[in-house]
């Protein structure tokens, strides 16, 4: 049972499918949110809906790819036509990291990941606000990185597009302060677990990761869900434009 009590309000999850959205969007479910799930892994996202139903839960699957604006806006006016409103955000959706030095980075990567990971959560912010503009604010929390914090070699792309999070949050945060809208974002370090994280390709860097982390340890989702919910409880009416490092101490050194 969830110590957090969203009964009756509505929660968009993007990414939920799999990883850090997942879980949240469990989290969100568990605490009586109606979760409207949004990814473009149709199986997956459909079979998370169904389980939380099946569970007495309520969530709707609908498709989105984020980088696209007609997508983000249906989804939005899916959650408001299926549930009535909209009250929280969770604008996960991402693509993993990785690649070659800058000077090597082709033009369609650069665009494809600041599609999805700095543009997809502006598509997302846009719509959200306008959905909750007037309605009695809400409060929506983007996913960043600690690479948005900090960077590492091969990480051009998605460095620059989860530091521009960053900035994306700050302005959105200052613009929508007035209706009542709080929006922050979370910098998740070293998160086991995940479909990315335990891709035997990625054995090796998620070792060294867990070394370089002052608590020797990786999080896990559930670390994140915390978070999210949290910043989206009244425990966090104050809190506005922050970007909130998990990372059991990564980014100290």
């Amino acid at each position: 049972m969830s110590h957090f009590d969203y009964s009756g309000s509505t929660v968009i999850v993007t990414g939920a499918a799999s990883g850090l959205g997942k879980q949240t969007a469990l989290r969100f479910a568990a605490a009586g949110a109606n979760v409207v799930l949004a990814d473009v892994s149709t199986t997956a996202g459909e079979e998370l809906a169904h389980a939380i139903a099946t569970t007495g839960g309520k969530a709707i699957f609908v498709r989105t790819d984020v980088a696209v604006s007609s997508e983000v806006e249906r989804l939005v006016k899916t959650a408001v036509t299926t549930y009535g409103q909209l009250r929280f955000a969770f604008n996960n959706a991402g693509i993993a990291p990785g690649g070659p030095p800058i000077d090597q980075v082709s033009e369609e990567d650069w665009d494809r990941t600041l599609g999805i990971n700095l543009k997809g959560v502006w598509l997302c912010l846009k719509h959200e606000a306008a959905a909750m503009r007037g309605r009695g604010g809400g409060s929506i929390v983007n996913t960043s990185s600690i690479m948005g914090v900090v960077s590492g070699p091969g990480l051009a792309a998605y460095s620059a597009s989860k530091t521009g999070v960053i900035g994306l949050t700050k302005a959105a945060a200052i613009d929508l302060a007035g209706e009542g809208i709080r929006v922050n974002a979370i910098c998740p370090g070293g998160i086991g677990q995940t479909a990315i994280t335990e891709n035997p390709a990625n054995l090796a860097a998620m070792e060294q990761l867990r070394m370089a982390t002052p608590m020797q340890r990786l999080g896990t989702p559930d670390h994140i869900a915390e978070t999210v919910l949290w910043l989206c409880s009244p425990g966090a009416a104050y809190m506005t434009g922050q970007a909130i490092t998990v990372d059991g101490g990564y980014t100290l050194w």
